[in-house]
């Protein structure tokens, strides 16, 4: 926390202009909240009433960002939305002068005698950060590691001694106190994902890290349901062909997204899962078959038929070992 004689330094500060726009979240109707996710949800507000900042890291496409969104819902504050971005420095986030100010004033009300006085500003523009921290917004950075480890720096007084550092310019001696009313949600991706840059420590401890991974198959059942309206039972063996293909070394793809994706083309084109169909047959490899050929090892590479085989033993309801063993042996057959 603040001193009291760093509050007394920055207890009035002029107000800065800036242009960022506010967000004011509000539920989704189509929003899917099962146990797990209300237990996630429940955790981090825990933490967030607390004054600690929450970290929501996971793999893409398992709803990092729709989680933050609904976290920060319940708080009822608006939102400053920030996405992690390589070519970010610190004055992309805190703020940068923006120019001059200059003023004159010409007297000359005695004719012999000419005065001119001049005057000089600063013209500071305040950035994202900057703007969350002096108005008690919700902060939510989106794959904040995407952003280089230096552009973060900022962030640490922020969220340690609740002062924002600012450059010359941006208030009296350089110092912001943060609204008490801030909050901050975090995303991001591992470190092995490509544009990813890896977080300084001294981050990390100053937030609350949840592990976001994939959701158990009810819960991506109902959110494929949710935001496609596809019958549940074709959604049921959507999902669960992605949990195979995830369970046959193809890593954390396919995500719920790609779920999503087949459920609403089908919906759209009012079709259903059935392996007869050739509507559903490409749209199907078109999203799941180049995962599928991707586990296939070096034996010959699976086609649509194999992809259709899979899908009829999950409609047959066989037993997910079963059709484990039975998709190994078919990608990997020589």
């Amino acid at each position: 926390m603040a001193t009291a004689q760093a509050h007394a330094l920055i207890e009035a500060l002029p107000q800065r202009e800036s242009t960022t726009s506010v967000l004011l979240p509000q539920a989704s109707p189509t929003f899917v909240l099962t146990p797990a996710v209300h237990a996630v949800t429940e955790r981090a507000l825990a933490y967030l009433d607390c004054g600690y900042a929450v970290h929501l890291a996971g793999p893409a496409g398992t709803g990092k960002t729709t989680l933050a969104f609904h976290i920060a819902a319940q708080l009822a504050r608006p939102v400053t939305l920030i996405h992690g971005n390589d070519e970010f420095g610190s004055s992309d986030l805190v703020g940068k002068d923006a120019g001059y100010r200059k003023s004159s004033v010409v007297d000359n009300y005695i004719r012999s005698v000419l005065k001119t006085e001049e005057n000089m500003q600063v013209h500071w523009q305040s950035n994202r950060l900057t703007t969350a921290c002096e108005h008690g917004h919700t902060l939510i950075y989106d794959e904040f590691n995407r952003s280089k480890p230096e552009a973060n720096n900022a962030l640490l007084s922020i969220l340690e001694e609740g002062l924002l550092n600012l450059p010359k310019g941006g208030g009296n001696d350089g110092y912001l106190q943060v609204h008490p009313s801030f909050r901050a949600i975090f995303t991001s991706n591992p470190e092995e994902y490509a544009g990813v840059h890896k977080t300084q420590d001294a981050l990390l401890d100053r937030m609350v890290t949840i592990d976001v991974g994939h959701y158990d198959t009810a819960t991506e059942r109902d959110i494929a349901h949710a935001k496609s309206h596809l019958p549940l039972e074709d959604c049921s063996v959507i999902v669960e062909l992605a949990s195979l293909l995830r369970g046959m070394g193809s890593g954390h793809r396919p995500t719920i997204r790609s779920c999503i994706a087949l459920c609403r083309v089908l919906a759209h084109r009012a079709r259903r899962v059935d392996v007869k169909d050739a509507f559903f047959r490409d749209a199907a490899w078109d999203v799941f078959g180049g995962i599928l050929r991707d586990v296939s090892g070096k034996g010959p590479k699976p086609g649509v038929d194999d992809l259709m085989a899979l899908i009829s033993e999950l409609q047959s309801g066989g037993r997910k070992g079963h059709i484990h063993s039975a998709a190994h042996s078919q990608a990997t057959a020589s």
